[in-house]
C-alpha cells in the first residue's frame, strides 16, 4: 500500500496547532488596503481557527 502524499497546496495553507486546531489566514488582505482602516487590517491579519466543516476535509488533504 503507497503512502498516502500530503496536499502541496494545503501544507502552504494550513497551520496545525499543538492541540489539534487548523489554522489558517483570513482573507481580505491582498489589496484595497489603503481605504481599510488599520484596526481592521490589524483583525484581517491575524491567523483563525478552520470551522468545523471544513476541518475534516483539510485534515484528509494533509494527511493527518
Amino acid at each position: 500500500m503507497p503512502k498516502q502524499k500530503t496536499h502541496s497546496g494545503s501544507k502552504k495553507r494550513f497551520k496545525v496547532t499543538g492541540s489539534g486546531k487548523i489554522m489558517k489566514q483570513q482573507a481580505g488582505m491582498r489589496h484595497n488596503l489603503e481605504v481599510k482602516a488599520p484596526g481592521r487590517k490589524a483583525r484581517l491579519n491575524q491567523d483563525q481557527v478552520l470551522s468545523k466543516a471544513d476541518t475534516k476535509v483539510a485534515k484528509k488533504l494533509l494527511g493527518l
